[in-house]
C-alpha cells in the first residue's frame, strides 16, 4: 500500500475513534467503569415516567447511576454472588429473562372480545357474601376438625330455624375480622373466592344460607347478599382475568414443551 493510502487510513480511523467519542462521550467514570452520555439519557427518560414529588434532573440521575456502581463493587468485593439467597433472586430474574425472550411476541399476540368477557361473566358473577368462619388450621389435628364441624353445624341449625339471627350470630361466633360488620365481604370476582365457596354461592339467590363449606381456611357457613350483572361491573377486570387465562395456557404449552427434553423424578410419596 501506498504512503498516501497510508495516510488516509491513519486519518479515517482518527477521524472515527474521535467521532465515536464525541457521539457517546464519558460522563463519568467510577473506580474505573465509564458512564457513558446514551447510558445517563436513558436512565433520565425512564425517571421521568414516574411521578415524584422531586424534580428530575441529569445531575440527579447520575447521581444514581454512580451510587449504584459503588454499591456493586462493594457487593462484588463481598462476593454476594456466592450468598445462596442472592443466587437464588439472580436465578429468579434470569428465569423470567428467558421466558420474556422466548414468549415475547406470543404474550404481545393475546386478544380478548367483548364477547369473550361477557361469556365468562355469565358463569362467574360478581357475589356479595357475608359468612360466619369456623378457622382450622392447614394442617389440622382430627379432633380440631371435628370441634369445628360441630360448632358450624349448630350455628347452622340455629340459621336454619331463624335466619334473622344471622347478625348476631356472625358476630358472636366468626373468627373472621369481619365478623363485627356480620361477616360482610362485599362484592368480589368469582376469583377471589376459594373453589369451595364460589361453587355453594354461584346461581344461590339473594338470602340463600349455604351449610357449612370446607376451605384452606377452615368452615364457612356463606349468606348470599347480592349479585350485579354485567352492565354493573368494570369490562376491564375480566378481560384481564381472559388475557391472564390465555397467557397462563402459553405458559403451560411452553413448559410441556420444556420437559419434553428435561429429565425429571419425582417422588410422589412425599406428595401425600
Amino acid at each position: 500500500m501506498k504512503k498516501s493510502n497510508l495516510l488516509v487510513a491513519a486519518t479515517f480511523l482518527i477521524s472515527f475513534s474521535a467521532l465515536a467519542q464525541t457521539t457517546d462521550p464519558v460522563v463519568a467514570t467510577v473506580n474505573g467503569v465509564e458512564i457513558k452520555k446514551t447510558q445517563l439519557d436513558q436512565a433520565f427518560e425512564q425517571n421521568l415516567m414516574f411521578v415524584s414529588d422531586k424534580i428530575v434532573t441529569k445531575e440527579k440521575v447520575l447521581n444514581d447511576i454512580i451510587n449504584r456502581e459503588i454499591g456493586i463493587k462493594k457487593a462484588k468485593e463481598a462476593k454476594l454472588n456466592d450468598d445462596p439467597v442472592v443466587k437464588a433472586k439472580m436465578e429468579d430474574v434470569l428465569y423470567h429473562a428467558q421466558i420474556s425472550k422466548d414468549l415475547e411476541k406470543k404474550l404481545q399476540g393475546i386478544l380478548v372480545t367483548d364477547k369473550e368477557a361477557q361469556d365468562y361473566y355469565a358463569k362467574n358473577k360478581e357475589y356479595r357474601t357475608a359468612h360466619i368462619l369456623f378457622r382450622i388450621r392447614v394442617s389440622p389435628e382430627k379432633e380440631e376438625v371435628q370441634e369445628a364441624t360441630k360448632k358450624a353445624l349448630e350455628v347452622y341449625k340455629q340459621l336454619q330455624a331463624k335466619p334473622q339471627l344471622w347478625p348476631e350470630l356472625a358476630n358472636k361466633y366468626s373468627q373472621s375480622s369481619t365478623a363485627p360488620s356480620g361477616g360482610d365481604l362485599g362484592y368480589l370476582p368469582a376469583i377471589k373466592y376459594a373453589p369451595e365457596y364460589f361453587k355453594a354461592i354461584n346461581g344461590k339467590p339473594n338470602g340463600h344460607i349455604t351449610s357449612p363449606v370446607r376451605t384452606q381456611f377452615g368452615l364457612h357457613i356463606v349468606k348470599v347478599l347480592g349479585v350485579h350483572e354485567w352492565k354493573e361491573v368494570d369490562p376491564a377486570i375480566y378481560k384481564k382475568i381472559i388475557y391472564d387465562q390465555k397467557r397462563d395456557k402459553i405458559l403451560e404449552e411452553y413448559f410441556a414443551d420444556g420437559r419434553k427434553s428435561a429429565q425429571i423424578k419425582i417422588n410422589k410419596q412425599y406428595l401425600k
